[in-house]
């Protein structure tokens, strides 16, 4: 009995199909991200020109850079947080997450030196939750990291963070757990240190749509609170806002929580606030103003009676020149290590799923991405060059960064201190920073949705671990 063989163009057939589908079985493969993945055996060491070490498998870990576990706390704080739903005034209900059944949750005030205690309890959030304390540079066990520095707290959960409040300025909080859900659906609040008498907070946010300033939707009214007011604008949501006054002149006076050196009067400008920001002006206030939040319907009008209405300006405060210069403490020229931060794009796989354009960073996907290997006292400076196409609001953790260009142009005004820097595509910023806060620190794209695919990385200390993991048990997952 004779046996057929298949014919020749069957044979040809199946044999491009496997050259076609091998290829594309093996990116899926190695798209895939571990379940259970160590921060420390994340992507790559790049030790930026410095000393190469062993930093993986020794040292203190994360979980012992607390603050101080004994003193008595100057402001405690306890938190709830909750899946439920709530009011959002001027517009209805809405489902999503709060603390203390508020959507921001309590605004946190405190003074310089004050130590803070807040202790976070879940009463029914599947997914857990954290707490990140954004802009505020905590001791690395207190930053609210899932699987970085804590496991996400479960229903029936309670945490504790302790961190002295060093630096006077304008802060926020928010849940660093599925951050890009929990967030923009309400697990966040305000955070305050060294208020004055004359403070209005503005406090954007925006759910699924609904933009409101503290909470509230369309035209909100405070009274002024004497000739002049600061301004405290906090952008929470996962793009850049212009923010401008209608009826009085301006000064920037600071940018996320550090104080604009010798400030001039502004007219006729918008400001930016990128994703995480947060801009201080001081605005007079004998006369009724009004703040326009990015557009629409939601502003902010401080005083009585008609306030002005205009529209967007075309000129924008350039904080690369605004202000006068000033000594920043270190000498960038003096820097031991080096690193570029490069984001792009290419199609492929992320995680088991296609797409056209998937981040990069520095020409890789997470989770093979660079680890930002850094010694305590280092002098750091970094290229972040974005070639993505799209705008990328990038934040340090536990860390505050001087801009010392743009674009090959040099800064010439006040010190330009940031921890949410807005690079725009085919922008390229050149910063700098002292590595002066051990512990293991995310460095990602504030925009959530980006983070959580894949535009995250970590600046990592020499001597530093940690015992948690992304996903495992906890399911642990920042973004």
């Amino acid at each position: 009995m004779k046996v057929r063989l298949p014919p020749r163009r069957v044979l040809v057939a199946l044999l491009a199909t496997i050259v076609v589908l091998t290829p594309i079985v093996f990116f899926w493969t190695r798209s895939l991200v571990p379940n259970d993945l160590s921060p420390m055996s994340m992507g790559y060491a790049d030790y930026g020109g410095g000393p190469v070490s062993e930093h993986e498998h020794h040292g203190v870990d994360v979980s012992e850079l607390t603050g101080p576990p004994d003193q008595k706390p100057d402001v405690a704080v306890d938190l709830v947080a909750r899946k439920e739903r709530f009011d959002i005034s001027g517009r209805g209900s809405f489902d999503g997450y709060t603390l203390n059944h508020t959507s921001p949750g309590p605004r946190i005030v405190a003074k310089q030196g004050d130590l803070i205690q807040v202790t976070l309890h879940n009463d029914n959030v599947a997914d857990g939750v954290t707490l990140h304390w954004h802009g505020v540079d905590v001791p690395n066990a207190e930053d609210g990291v899932a699987g970085v520095t804590q496991d996400a707290v479960q229903p029936g959960q309670s945490y504790v963070y302790r961190f002295v409040a060093k630096d006077v300025g304008t802060y926020w909080y928010h849940s660093h757990q599925i951050a890009h859900e929990q967030v923009q659906k309400g697990l966040y609040g305000v955070l305050i240190v060294q208020p004055a008498a004359d403070d209005v907070i503005a406090a954007v946010h925006t759910y699924d749509k609904i933009r409101t300033v503290n909470g509230e939707y369309g035209e909100r009214r405070v009274k002024a609170p004497g000739p002049t007011a600061r301004v405290r604008l906090i952008n929470t949501d996962n793009g850049p806002m212009s923010v401008w006054v209608d009826g009085a002149p301006y000064k920037v006076v600071a940018v996320d929580g550090t104080d604009v050196n010798a400030p001039t009067e502004v007219s006729g400008k918008k400001v930016l606030v990128t994703a995480g920001g947060r801009v201080d002006l001081e605005i007079r206030t004998d006369k009724p103003v009004r703040i326009g939040l990015g557009g629409g319907p939601t502003t902010l009008v401080i005083g009585d009676g008609d306030a002005p209405t205009g529209t967007e300006p075309k000129d924008q405060v350039d904080l690369l020149t605004y202000g006068s210069p000033k000594p920043i403490g270190f000498d960038p020229a003096k820097a031991t290590r080096v690193f570029r931060y490069d984001i792009g794009r290419r199609i492929g796989f992320f995680d088991g799923k296609p797409g056209l354009r998937w981040w990069t960073i520095n020409g890789h996907q997470y989770p093979d991405v660079p680890m930002f290997v850094v010694t305590e006292g280092d002098i750091v400076r970094m290229t972040i060059k974005n070639t993505s196409g799209q705008v990328h609001p990038m934040h340090l953790h536990g860390h505050h960064l001087v801009v010392l260009s743009r674009n090959g142009v040099k800064a010439t005004g006040s010190p330009w201190w940031t921890d949410s820097l807005n690079v725009e595509d085919k922008e390229t910023y050149e910063v700098a920073f002292v590595a002066n806060n051990p512990g293991i620190w995310m460095d990602h794209c504030h925009n959530l949705p980006h983070a959580s695919q894949g535009l995250i990385t970590h600046l990592m200390y020499n001597g530093v671990s940690t015992k948690f993991h992304l996903g495992g048990g906890p399911n642990n997952h920042p973004e």
